[in-house]
């Protein structure tokens, strides 16, 4: 890996806070006896590379949690961005019918869709058509990328972008589409247009990245905070007027395969988009959404990008992993249980009603020729 593409990653110096969100004006924070503070913050701050976390539990019965690291830095999520695409159908269907339109609306498969790493659409061996349904949930469960591009095709890549902007969303980037992404890392010129067959030549060549991962023109990035903003007001129907369209946009939330490889703690109904990378040096985790459990929502955000010669680097996911699962868990316990300690709160502030603001595993190996 280039130095200077280890040094694009790097942003400004990381900043922790971890806040209890106040419900009176008696100064008490709201945790668990058995942790302090910052217990939270330290899980990751021994971790290599750069990492952000953000979670939020607004108060509900006198009990609120915010925790914010480095939460404000835009970084690669990698196939987490997804989720922006899924709401933006959602929202352009938005209906009592939404689940009989995307179980009866049939989506072309082809050459013009075709993408690296498609575990579920596997480019280029299937052809034909699918079901939107189906598609949403290759989309979500095994980050399909052929998936992936089927539905920025659908619902067009300049309105999520759109509705990204609209909802105040200032750190976060997409890409055309992964086909895309994947070629101008591989230096195309013609990235945009680059066809199936141009696209396996390059990658057959092999000569590697050109461009870094988290870039200007193609990149998959959001920062901890934009993604809590998001989830804070997606994941309780803002963004849908009708209840059968959160319903759907929940349930296909529910299939991330991230939600039970970390694991997020059991005893939770869990919604949630994941991404993961790994490739020539750099590895990228996240993954953000909401959980919910005794009668109240917390939303959370953790990403990290790092460099490592071992590919997988499973030390440092494992690690990873684990801080996620002992953060929410630790979280789940303080406002399920209702454990309460008082300490001053001199450096909160009250968290605002909405916080202002997986291309995952791309082996691009060679690939079978298509007959095109």
């Amino acid at each position: 890996m280039p130095h200077s593409r280890r040094e694009f990653l790097k942003g400004a110096a990381s900043a922790a806070t971890v806040s209890a969100v106040p419900v009176a004006e008696s100064a008490t924070a709201l945790w668990p006896p058995i942790i302090a503070p910052n217990q939270i913050t330290q899980l990751f701050k021994r971790l290599p590379g750069d990492k952000a976390v953000s979670i939020y539990a607004p108060p509900v019965g006198g009990r609120g949690v915010r925790v914010r690291f480095n939460s404000s830095q835009m970084l690669f999520v990698a196939s987490a961005y997804k989720t922006f695409l899924l709401c933006e159908l959602m929202r352009q269907l938005d209906s009592p019918d939404i689940v009989h339109t995307l179980e009866t609306t049939p989506v072309t498969l082809d050459s013009t869709v075709w993408s690296p790493s498609s575990p579920t659409f596997n480019a280029p061996k299937v052809t034909g058509t699918v079901l939107e349904r189906a598609t949403l949930e290759a989309m979500v469960t095994t980050s399909d990328n052929t998936a992936t591009d089927m539905v920025s095709k659908i619902v067009g890549v300049g309105n999520v972008r759109d509705f990204i902007s609209s909802i105040g969303l200032t750190q976060t980037l997409i890409p055309d589409s992964t086909r895309a992404f994947a070629a101008y890392l591989l230096g195309a010129d013609n990235y945009l247009t680059i066809t199936w067959d141009q696209l396996n030549a390059l990658i057959d060549k092999g000569n590697g990245f050109v461009n870094p991962f988290l870039n200007d023109v193609e990149t998959l990035a959001s920062s901890a905070d934009d993604l809590i903003s998001y989830y804070s007001r997606v994941l309780t129907g803002e963004f849908f007027r009708h209840p059968e369209t959160l319903n759907e946009f929940q349930r296909i939330l529910t299939l991330c395969d991230f939600i039970y490889l970390i694991p997020l703690p059991k005893g939770v109904s869990a919604y949630a988009k994941s991404g993961n990378i790994d490739s020539s040096g750099f590895s990228a985790r996240s993954i953000a959404g909401g959980m919910y459990f005794s009668n109240r929502w917390v939303y959370f955000a953790f990403i990290i990008n790092w460099y490592s010669q071992t590919s997988p680097d499973t030390a440092t996911i494992n690690s990873f992993f684990s801080a996620i699962n002992q953060s929410l868990t630790l979280i789940r316990d303080s406002l399920a249980g209702g454990y309460r300690i008082t300490r001053r709160l001199d450096e909160e502030q009250d968290a605002p009603e909405h916080i202002p603001s997986s291309l995952s595993e791309p082996d691009f190996g060679p690939r079978e020729k298509s007959k095109e």
